[in-house]
Order: C-alpha cells, then sequence, then structure tokens
C-alpha cells in the first residue's frame, strides 16, 4: 500500500467522522449564533483553500492562470446571490472546467 492510499483513507475516515460528529451534535449547539456565525465562513475559506492550492503549478512554482481567477470570480458572484456552499464551488470548478476545455 503506497503513501497515497494511506493518505486517502486517512482523509475519508476523517472526513467521515467528521461529518457524523456534526449530526450528533444537539440542536442547542448547533443554533447558537458563534457557531453560526462560522458557519458562514466556511464556503469562503474553502474557496480561499481551492484558489491556494491551484496557484502552484505541478513544479511548486507560483503560477497566475487566469482561467482559475475566472472561476473564482463566478464563486465570488455566486456568493454575492448568496447561494449555497455547493452551488458556489460548483460554479467555481464548472466554470474553471469549461475554460481550460475551451482554450486547452
Amino acid at each position: 500500500m503506497t503513501a497515497l492510499w494511506i493518505a486517502l483513507i486517512i482523509s475519508a475516515v476523517g472526513s467521515y467522522l467528521l461529518k457524523l460528529a456534526g449530526i450528533s451534535l444537539p440542536a442547542s449547539v448547533l443554533n447558537h449564533p458563534r457557531v453560526q456565525r462560522i458557519a458562514t465562513f466556511l464556503p469562503v475559506a474553502m474557496l480561499a483553500a481551492l484558489v491556494a492550492t491551484q496557484l502552484f503549478d505541478s513544479g511548486g512554482r507560483y503560477a497566475v492562470d487566469w482561467r482559475t481567477l475566472a472561476g473564482v470570480g463566478a464563486a465570488v458572484i455566486a456568493l454575492l446571490l448568496k447561494r449555497g456552499f455547493l452551488v458556489v464551488f460548483g460554479v467555481a470548478v464548472v466554470v474553471t472546467a469549461v475554460l481550460r476545455l475551451i482554450t486547452g
């Protein structure tokens, strides 16, 4: 078993446990104002992480790709329209993928 598979399995188990912990919390914790406020920032944090990882090429060098920035711009518009996380993330992915497909 390679290190990649080990990392993949650990990530999958960790994600499952995190999701299980989230749905196991009582409603009083989930409805707390601080938790609600933090939850509103999660899509922005995830989008920032996606951008940060995409701004480096396979050699570890900083490379600004206009298609990635266009995808982020589309995601920002979706955020401003108050769309959900999956829609925002999907918009960023689709716009970037279509632009990469078109431009080669």
